[in-house]
């Protein structure tokens, strides 16, 4: 009976992987991942020694889309009541990474931008959130032009790129890999994967206040990154628009946005709760 139901349950996930396999640049509208309660946790399937098996056990990934100002969908969209929400969440009971600092590499090819525009948003976006901690979060970043993003299983590099993601009104969207559940102890995020969707005009909106648009013909990168930087360390999307529109893990965005730019209150709070403080050093 037990060899039976095993085959059984394998046979199950290998179809999911075959489905999966078919269409890697698309989560599908089941799976995506707006919230905690949406998580994803798609099992991660190899063929070791002419056997299936899971691998490594137990992992899991959020996926994170990104909508356009207007067409996101929050957890309670369709009936029910909002919570009062302060402003700032985590993965998993505040899985964090533990392995630190956390190198990255970006591949600006299908940007439209130099390299060396890419990279500089980027650092930007990286020191953001370095700034509000002790910890030493972010490690220095690479430029490859080999890069993939992993929305089927990891390969051990943290990686930002462009592409085409065929779905409308879609910014961005962020895979961040790790064990969300199971022991305290062995919780932890071993990955991130970044998207940034090519049907955007990226670049750099120019200096502004953040409270009023900048150019609103780009997407700017720096504000859209440093949000999708706060999934791969293990923050959540926030939707209450009365209480949280202007923190930067508030998951909606426009053409012209920069206020994302700069941490508010609420987020850097969760972040000193999951890495500590800048007097924890």
């Amino acid at each position: 009976m037990r060899t039976k139901t095993f085959v059984a349950v394998l046979i199950a996930l290998l179809a999911f992987a075959v489905v999966a396999s078919a269409a890697p640049n698309m989560i599908p509208a089941n799976q995506k991942a707006r919230s905690r309660a949406n998580a994803d946790r798609a099992p991660v399937i190899e063929k070791v020694d002419e056997h299936w098996i899971l691998k490594p056990s137990g992992l899991e990934r959020y996926a994170f889309v990104h909508y356009k100002k207007g067409f996101a969908k929050p957890p309670w969209a369709g009936g029910g009541k909002a919570k009062e929400n302060k402003c700032y969440e985590f993965l998993g009971r505040g899985v964090q990474w533990k392995q630190l600092p956390v190198n990255y590499v970006i591949d600006p090819t299908y940007s439209g931008l130099d390299v060396s525009e890419v990279d500089e948003q980027t650092w930007q976006a990286v020191s953001e959130w370095d700034d509000f901690t002790g910890a030493d979060l972010f490690g220095p970043g690479g430029v490859v032009y080999d890069g993939t993003w992993d929305d089927d299983k990891p390969d051990g590099r943290n990686e930002l790129v462009f592409g085409d993601y065929n779905e409308p009104n879609v910014i961005a969207v962020t895979i961040t890999w790790g064990y969300f559940s199971g022991p305290p102890s062995k919780r932890q995020i071993v990955e991130f994967d970044i998207l940034f969707d090519t049907d955007y005009n990226w670049g750099y909106t120019g200096d502004t206040n953040e409270v009023d648009l900048g150019d609103e013909t780009i997407m700017d990168l720096q504000n859209i990154a440093t949000h999708e930087l706060g999934h791969g360390i293990g923050l959540d999307d926030q939707y209450d628009e009365n209480a949280c529109s202007e923190v930067t893990m508030f998951g909606e965005s426009q053409e012209g946005e920069t206020k994302k730019r700069t941490l508010e209150s609420p987020d850097i709070k969760g972040l000193q709760e999951l890495y500590g403080g800048l007097s924890d050093k």
